[in-house]
């Protein structure tokens, strides 16, 4: 239970293009609740240097953007690429929480998404490619 984690987060893009970039985040408090890691996560973007254009620009808004979790060290793994499609009330986190309380440990996968194009892939789950 160390004071801070390091949480890679997947930026999804596309579900169908299964088109995401993972950035890895240093000295994350698990204490912070997952609205403002996801705060923390989109001033990230905007201002990290290098960061590719198509995903600076992607309109990272929190009411809009939901986190699940991907892959956790000790937990589960997952055969879809970008995350995994089942048990939406475990991996979902919920905004109020504590990242910890959610689920979140040293060294977590989270996936950082729109909620509407995980709806619309979900209710179809095809790739293009």
């Amino acid at each position: 239970n160390a004071p801070f984690s390091v949480v890679t987060v997947r930026l999804v893009r596309s579900f169908e293009h299964r088109n995401f970039k993972p950035v890895v985040f240093h000295g994350v408090r698990l204490e912070q609740t997952v609205q403002d890691f996801m705060q923390l996560v989109k001033d990230d973007i905007a201002t990290r240097p290098g960061f590719p254009p198509p995903f600076r620009k992607y309109g990272y808004g929190i009411l809009h953007f939901k986190l699940a979790i991907f892959i956790c060290f000790f937990c589960f793994q997952t055969n879809e690429l970008v995350m995994s499609l089942d048990d939406d009330e475990t991996l979902i986190l919920q905004e109020g929480q504590t990242l910890r309380a959610a689920g979140v440990a040293h060294e977590t996968e989270v996936a950082f998404f729109r909620k509407e194009d995980y709806s619309l892939y979900k209710a179809n789950p095809q790739t293009a490619w």
